[in-house]
């Protein structure tokens, strides 16, 4: 995959560019949002590593202006800053995962493998409920005709719902294959994505289960 690492940091851009090159990951660096602006132009993103703090900005616009230009990279925030209200701050802005410095870079490499395994994964060609359209070969989502911004962890949610044609989905299990892990960070930023996934297509798109777990309708 193509990575693209997005930090200010030369120690620690040079830790994960060695890590994420194991991995056989082809990696840049960007050391602004300028830097990762003509990155982007340069060539296809996979994956982005993305810090908050840069020294031209934060880097929630840059995720903001991922998103508002329909891209499908995953995104991955890396940044010191951990609690609940950042996190939900990045995972609106468009983010698909959030790391918090210092890390292990294990698990660093983990993430970046489960973001490119969700890109990859099969799922149903289209799913069609009511006004809503989904194109999964394309990623491209639309409701009452008019397209809708979904980002990449978003689509891993509706892709496993999907997948299970009805089946009621436990949140351990969508917790476990999204994240890889069940703990009350990543059951809240499941609730933010699945209240932003009704927002965006409509409550009666998917079936809360209390109890049990969610089910495309």
């Amino acid at each position: 995959m193509n990575v693209l690492v997005v930090d200010d940091d030369p120690e620690l851009c040079e830790l994960v560019c060695t890590a994420l090159a194991r991995e056989q990951h082809v990696v840049t660096t960007a050391d602004s949002l300028a830097t990762a602006a003509k990155r982007l132009e340069a060539g296809h993103l996979d994956v982005m590593v993305l810090d908050l703090d840069l020294p031209d900005g934060s880097g929630l616009a840059l995720c903001r202006q991922l998103r508002a230009a329909r891209s499908l990279a995953a995104i991955l925030i890396l940044t010191a800053t951990g609690d609940v209200a950042a996190r939900v701050e990045g995972l609106d802005a468009g983010a698909d995962d959030y790391l918090v410095k210092p890390f292990a870079v294990a698990e660093l490499r983990a993430r970046v493998r489960a973001l490119g395994r969700r890109r990859e994964r099969a799922s149903p060609d289209t799913l069609r409920r009511g006004d809503v359209v989904l194109d999964f070969h394309v990623r491209r989502a639309h409701r009452a005709g008019l397209e809708v911004a979904l980002t990449a962890r978003e689509w891993a949610i509706v892709e496993i719902l999907a997948r299970a044609e009805g089946r009621v989905v436990p949140r351990d299990e969508l917790l476990s294959e999204i994240w890889k892990e069940v703990s009350e960070a990543t059951n809240a930023s499941l609730g933010v994505l699945m209240s932003r996934i009704r927002r965006k297509l409509g409550r009666e798109l998917i079936r809360i289960v209390r109890g049990e777990g969610h089910a495309i309708a």
